[in-house]
């Protein structure tokens, strides 16, 4: 009877141990569908897409990394961190050397995740995120969050963002909607498609965007699609995809677009617009309020620049 006691009681502390561990382990399904688990919270993060560092830093644990990619800025406490080459192309003997608990890419272009299988292969924690819509930079804040031990910010966070974009699209339900064209970059005329977050940000403020129906990320209309859509706005991207727009007004036959002519265009900071991160609530405060005044600007207004002054 003694004996069927103590092997009970170590049985009991056996599967007991058991559940401790996994209940203390992390563990999240990335969108490549594979489960990555953590025993404990990262501490030594590298992010190889930028949007990941800002992410982390809405967070409030950007002291968690410990490098950056080359083209990388945000959040500005990162630039006194060393440099592992680029998003695309990251020094994989330097990660090694970094010693990181877990490493962050997204699913961009299928050669960024050839230095991810390499790292996989050595044994280090990589996590993949396509956050190309808004639910999707959601679900990649959720996940990040449990990665990094906070996951209650991380849904404060994500609950902060929904609200205030509510609020946004209730006051402009039942209001015109104005069509607008987003340009990615020029020369070589790229806009923003249906699959584009951008698209999203253009709805939720108000707008709809002219390519919506295309569903690509990006769209390579002539000028003549463009005129076609006849858009009440025209917005610039400015950053590293559109580094020198310029002034659209003095652009090749730019001036038969009626928001060109009227002055109905829009400079806007690429980070903010294109880059998904917690900032995009903010680009949708912007183009709701300059949407709501829409019916007072009547060509009067000119240019409106919402850049950012970095």
């Amino acid at each position: 009877m003694a004996r069927w006691l103590w092997n009970s009681s170590l049985l009991f502390l056996f599967v007991f141990s058991c559940l401790v561990r996994t209940a203390s382990a992390l563990t999240i399904v990335d969108d490549r569908g594979k489960t990555i688990e953590l025993k404990a919270p990262a501490r030594r993060i590298i992010a190889l897409y930028g949007a990941f560092n800002e992410i982390i830093a809405a967070l409030g644990r950007e002291e968690l990394l410990i490098a950056r990619t080359k083209a990388d800025r945000d959040p500005a406490s990162i630039l006194k961190l060393p440099e592992i080459g680029t998003h695309m192309r990251p020094n994989v003997e330097l990660i090694v050397s970094l010693k990181p608990d877990l490493i962050l890419q997204s699913t961009g272009r299928r050669l960024a995740l050839e230095p991810v299988r390499a790292l996989e292969n050595m044994g280090f924690k990589v996590a993949v995120f396509n956050p190309n819509s808004i639910t999707g930079l959601y679900t990649t804040i959720l996940r990040i969050g449990i990665l990094i031990g906070e996951e209650k910010k991380a849904k404060v966070l994500v609950e902060s963002m929904k609200n205030r974009i509510e609020h946004i699209q209730r006051h402009h339900m039942g209001k015109r909607a104005p069509r607008v064209f987003f340009e990615v970059r020029y020369p070589n005329l790229l806009g923003a498609g249906g699959n584009n977050i951008v698209n999203e940000i253009i709805e939720k403020a108000g707008g709809i965007n002219c390519f919506s129906g295309v569903k690509k990320k990006f769209v390579r209309p002539g000028l003549e699609s463009v005129l076609k859509c006849d858009p009440d706005f025209y917005i610039i991207q400015k950053g590293p995809m559109n580094r020198a727009p310029g002034n659209p007004e003095n652009r090749p036959n730019f001036m038969l677009l009626r928001a060109i002519r009227e002055g109905h265009w829009l400079m806007v900071p690429e980070g903010k617009y294109s880059r998904p991160t917690p900032n995009i609530v903010e680009a949708i405060e912007e183009l709701s309020k300059v949407f709501m005044e829409y019916d007072d600007l009547n060509g009067q207004q000119g240019m409106t620049s919402m850049e950012d002054s970095k």
